[in-house]
C-alpha cells in the first residue's frame, strides 16, 4: 500500500539511519504479537513452524520468496507476554549469540498492559531506561547491527482498549524517541492502523486492540518491508 510506505518513510526522514551490513541474518523480538504461536522447538533459520502465524510469516515468505539469491536466515525469538526487562533475561542465547546483522524489536504493550491488572508496577520511565539499557548491550556486542524498531500500539476499538490506555501513548512516544537516538529504522504500527481504521473497524484489522487478525498481519508485513527498505 503506498499510505503505509508514505507512513513510514514519513517517520525516519532525516534520520541518521545505521546501515545494513553485507550479512543477511535477521532476527525479530517481541512478545505474543512477533510470537504468533511459533513452534519454539523449531528455532532454526527460516523454519517455517518456528515463525508462527502472524507478521513475521509474511515477511519471511515474501522475501524468501522473492529473493531466493541473497541467503536470508531469519530467526523468531517472539515470546508471548514479555516485557523489556524479559528480553534481557533471554537475551544472550536469543540474540547476541545469534549474531543478527538486522534486529527488529516490537515490544512495549506488554510493559504497560501488565500493570492495570496489578501484576506489574512498571512505568514508562522504567520501559525507556531498559530498553536503552538492551540496545546498549547489542551495539556494544554487536556494532555494526541494523535496528528496526516497531511502535507499540493499542488500536481504537478494540475489546480491550478502555479509557486507562490513554496512558499507554506514553509507551509509544518513548519508543520512538529511542529509535532517533538510536538511528533505528522505526515502524510507526500504531499510525498505520489508525489509517486502516478508515477503511473497516477494528475487529477486522486486531479485534482487541493488541493482537492482530490476518488483514492486520498483511499491514504490519507491508509496514515492515517499507521499513526494511529504509536500511
Amino acid at each position: 500500500m503506498a499510505e503505509i510506505r508514505h507512513l513510514v518513510q514519513s517517520a525516519n526522514a532525516g534520520r541518521d539511519v545505521r546501515s545494513m551490513s553485507a550479512g543477511p541474518t535477521v532476527l525479530f523480538q517481541g512478545d505474543s504479537i512477533t510470537d504468533a504461536g511459533r513452534d519454539r522447538a523449531n528455532y532454526y533459520a527460516n523454519s517455517g513452524p518456528g515463525m508462527g502465524s502472524g507478521y513475521v510469516r509474511h515477511v519471511v515468505t515474501q522475501l524468501l520468496g522473492k529473493s531466493p539469491d541473497e541467503g536470508y536466515r531469519f530467526y523468531n525469538r517472539g515470546i508471548s507476554g514479555n516485557k523489556v526487562h524479559q528480553l534481557a533475561d533471554r537475551w544472550v542465547d536469543d540474540c547476541l549469540n545469534l549474531k543478527p546483522d538486522v534486529l527488529s524489536i516490537l515490544i512495549g504493550v506488554n510493559d504497560f498492559w501488565h500493570t492495570l491488572g496489578g501484576a506489574y508496577d512498571g512505568t514508562v520511565e522504567l520501559y525507556d531506561a531498559d530498553y536503552r539499557q538492551l540496545l546498549d548491550r547489542t551495539l556494544e556486542d554487536l556494532p555494526e547491527v541494523a535496528l528496526i524498531i516497531g511502535e507499540p500500539f493499542a488500536v481504537q476499538g478494540g475489546s480491550a482498549i478502555d479509557d486507562r490506555w490513554v496512558s499507554f501513548h506514553a509507551y509509544r512516544r518513548a519508543a520512538r524517541r529511542i529509535a532517533e537516538d538510536y538511528g533505528a529504522v522505526f515502524v510507526p504500527y500504531h499510525k498505520i492502523f489508525a489509517a486502516a481504521l478508515q477503511q473497516a473497524p477494528a475487529d477486522y484489522w486486531c479485534p482487541d486492540g493488541v493482537h492482530p487478525s490476518m488483514a492486520g498481519c498483511y499491514l504490519m508485513k507491508e509496514a515492515w518491508l517499507a521499513g526494511f527498505d529504509e536500511l
